[in-house]
């Protein structure tokens, strides 16, 4: 499928934290059609719309049920299953829900990370391993121009200050205990992966536009909109899983050189605000109106974020390939269809087009 990947994932035992999730369930039917053995490790899925459930992954990959809480369970499922690789993608994913438990956030994405990580390395079989963070684990200066991997770290809002804490701990985790100059001891190398606002089919997360619009469009209300003049840099699920692998691949080959953070952004053209991206969902989709709401005492989200992506251009030699209007063809697609067709099935093909599309 991927001529970039060569096979390298066909037969690696591959385990997937938040594999329940929207990304993480995307991300297995990457790796399946990738000819991978999939492992996933994540709580229920929230919903019987969610795109877990209704591409019925539970019957395609091993499907365990847990909690990154929990440091006990997740060792013994890395000691029965070995998984050879790792994508740590299971987290607590939402700004406003982080203002209402910010404890949970905290245990959630710190402590759950440092789990995932205690055992990845005492795991023998363990070789690679990529954790998913945030673009919003910068500290965010709304500045004109996109933040580096060299940036610090911050976060205004619980969620986003737990994913900066979350790549200062991988980055302790690697230089304290799978430091790259001293591979060849422990065998092992980790990097940290950072997105924008990734946006497609099958997600039902509260609080986020695209879910937003499509409920207010099935139920034939106005699209509420809370913050449209806010900027975001919007990118398809697809677009940062392919870079998510193909790092992947490189620190299976070169552990040394690739155990760092890494950006998977869209191209400046794909940075638009909330009100530009609803507009477009509508005339793809076929119908809808919007509705914009009053938000006097509401929690601070960002205004401005973007990413650049330079990095992963010039080393790992990605860049997206959609545009924003191709993004939002393939994501009205996949809503417009999901109640009527098997939903793995059209998972497939929009991978499929994607693919066909990125000439890879």
């Amino acid at each position: 499928m991927l001529e970039t990947l060569n096979n390298f994932y066909r037969g690696k035992r591959v385990l997937v934290t938040g594999h329940t999730g929207f990304k993480g369930s995307w991300l297995c039917i990457f790796l399946k059609e990738l000819g991978a053995e999939v492992i996933g490790y994540g709580l229920d899925p929230a919903g019987e719309k969610d795109n877990f459930v209704l591409a019925g992954l539970e019957r395609k990959v091993v499907d365990i049920r847990g909690d990154i809480r929990d440091p006990e369970h997740l060792a013994k499922v890395f000691c029965e299953y070995r998984p050879e690789m790792v994508f740590h993608l299971a987290a607590q994913p939402l700004v406003r829900y982080s203002y209402e438990k910010p404890v949970e956030t905290y245990m959630t994405n710190v402590m759950g990370t440092i789990h995932v990580m205690e055992a990845f390395r005492h795991c023998e079989s363990a070789r690679v391993g990529v954790f998913i963070t945030t673009d919003k684990c910068y500290e965010n200066k709304e500045q004109l121009w996109g933040y580096r991997e060299t940036d610090p770290m911050g976060g205004y809002d619980p969620y986003s200050s737990s994913k900066g804490a979350c790549e200062l701990a991988i980055s302790s985790w690697r230089r304290s205990f799978m430091n790259p100059e001293n591979f060849t001891e422990h065998g092992k190398a980790i990097a940290s992966a950072r997105a924008g606002n990734v946006i497609g089919g099958g997600d039902w997360a509260k609080d986020r536009i695209i879910p937003d619009c499509i409920r207010a469009l099935e139920a034939g209300h106005r699209i509420p909109i809370r913050n449209p003049k806010a900027v975001r840099p919007w990118q398809h699920v697809l677009e940062p899983l392919r870079g998510y692998l193909m790092l992947g691949k490189a620190l299976w080959e070169d552990p040394v050189r690739y155990a760092e953070g890494w950006n998977f952004g869209p191209e400046y053209s794909s940075v638009l605000t909330v009100d530009e991206v609803v507009k477009r969902l509508i005339r793809e989709y076929g119908r809808g109106e919007v509705e914009y709401l009053k938000q006097d005492h509401a929690p601070h989200e960002a205004n401005l974020l973007m990413l650049d992506i330079t990095k992963a251009y010039r080393e790992l030699c990605w860049k997206p390939v959609l545009n924003i209007d191709q993004c939002m063809h393939l994501v009205a697609d996949w809503y417009r269809r999901y109640a009527e067709e098997d939903v793995y099935n059209l998972c497939c093909e929009q991978l499929s087009s994607y693919c066909q599309r990125s000439s890879l």
